[in-house]
């Protein structure tokens, strides 16, 4: 086992009561709140376990592997007085393991180069340093409208069945961190539920790439216990902050499906007999969100990073559930993907008016992408709503009633969406960016409002 707890100092034979994935011991005296320990099965079997709650001599202590078998008799606990730690080194590259961080590649075991606290360690905002160079993830939809730059944390909100795996799996596969030459960018994926043939296409995925050596796979099944589900994303965030502060890699960081890892988080409040909050998850479910997503980032004084890309699936398509709500005011910015575009066939199915990036503006321009970047953007959002407008209009009016400038943008809509949003293959973004004037061409110059006249002739020549 990666994941490491201090020496045995107690062992108690108080277990009161059993709820779910949890267990609750009693004359605990000196338990420590997130001390890792050990649960001893009536046959021997030993399961890891965290102490979620200190009240008095009373402890709440999650079971990882789940409570099943367990007896109040004869079960015993161990305590260890240390956190959870998980060993952390550049062995870990190229490695698949499960949730806990036991090796399941058939590999040899991971050998440790430090151990560090799972939880992360509270950065000091002063020494944040603020997120400018631009990702290029190989998307136009991404890179030319909703730009990711290095140290942000990015969601993509999917609805259930469709392909944010398949896009989270090409920007692994693809993205370029601006000028790196590609040897310190790694991927850290960390699947929460997902099922054997999800798992089989990431890592086939990876392996047929070529990028199987510069990526860690966590992933726990949706087979596997629901309780490591909430250990899963922290692990893989410690092995990221490990690789970027330490070794100077720039990391992106993969979590799927947070939705499945909020189930999991209800789940333990319910257990807890806890008061319930905004569709049964617990009040505390905003601060538990903040605390992976908030481990993103940029140190000054260290050349590597931490980005993350996160995706959750909105239960119904409602985007203001709570768990794409609440990780909506935390992250810094949306990517929606659509299930209306999906049906026509778009892929990546992204819808750009409700998508967002709200450090677009720091990581793009000259000397960073290209000087045109932010006015083009800018142009195709206007034209692009514009004709989503019509369209509506021709379902009341018809066609027949619509202008000739009216046409324009109608038939732009529908060529942004076949030409800038769908494509095969990766796209630099110069090839974006000289897309998107191609599809700008049949403006005249008046109506692209949004562009400086100097640089609208430069193209049109």
């Amino acid at each position: 086992m990666m994941l490491r707890r201090g020496l045995h100092t107690t062992e108690l034979q108080t277990v009161s009561y059993v709820s779910g994935p949890l267990i609750f011991a009693d004359r605990a005296d000196g338990v420590h709140l997130g001390e890792v320990v050990e649960v001893v099965a009536p046959d021997g079997e030993i399961r890891r376990g965290q102490v979620l709650e200190v009240d008095r001599d009373r402890a709440v202590i999650e079971v990882y592997a789940g409570t099943r078998g367990l007896d109040l008799a004869t079960t015993r606990v161990r305590l260890g007085g240390d956190a959870a730690r998980l060993g952390v080194g550049r062995d870990v590259l190229g490695r698949m393991l499960d949730g806990s961080g036991t090796p399941i590649d058939g590999g040899p075991p991971v050998m440790p180069e430090a151990f560090w606290e799972v939880n992360g360690l509270p950065i000091n905002p002063a020494a944040r340093a603020y997120p400018r160079e631009f990702i290029e993830t190989g998307v136009s939809a991404i890179d030319g409208l909703n730009t990711l730059v290095r140290g942000q944390k990015l969601p993509i909100f999917s609805g259930f069945g469709l392909p944010a795996g398949e896009l989270a799996a090409q920007i692994a596969t693809e993205a370029r961190v601006g000028d790196s030459s590609g040897e310190d960018f790694v991927v850290v994926f960390a699947a929460m539920g997902i099922t054997h043939r999800e798992a089989a296409f990431f890592r086939t995925t990876l392996e047929d790439s070529g990028q199987l050596h510069r990526t860690v796979l966590f992933m726990n099944l949706a087979d596997d216990p629901t309780i490591e589900r909430l250990l899963t994303p922290r692990l893989a965030l410690t092995t990221a902050e490990y690789l970027a502060f330490q070794q100077d890699f720039h990391v992106l960081a993969i979590l799927t499906d947070m939705t499945n890892y909020c189930e999991a988080l209800r789940e333990v409040a319910t257990a807890r007999e806890e008061v319930p909050g905004r569709r049964g998850y617990p009040g505390y479910m905003y601060t538990d969100l903040a605390s992976l997503y908030e481990r993103a980032g940029r140190l000054h004084g260290h050349a590597g990073s931490v980005t993350q890309l996160i995706i959750v699936s909105m239960p119904d398509d409602d985007i203001t559930h709570p768990i794409p709500d609440l990780s909506g005011y935390i992250t810094e910015g949306q990517i929606v993907l659509s299930r209306e575009l999906h049906r026509q066939g778009i892929s990546p199915p992204i819808d750009v008016l409700p998508s967002l990036s709200r450090l677009m503006n720091a990581g793009i321009g000259e000397d960073k992408t290209r000087r045109d970047h932010r006015q083009v953007a800018d142009q195709l959002y206007a034209l692009y709503a514009g004709g989503r407008d019509l369209r509506r209009l021709v379902t009341i009016i018809g066609e027949a009633s619509l202008s000739e400038s009216d046409r324009r943008y109608l038939a732009f809509a529908e060529a942004f969406e076949k030409r800038f949003v769908n494509q095969e293959g990766r796209r630099s973004i110069i090839e974006t960016l000289d897309i998107a004037w191609q599809l700008l061409s049949s403006f005249p110059d008046e109506d692209l409002k949004r562009i400086d006249p100097g640089l609208i002739a430069a193209h049109r020549t």
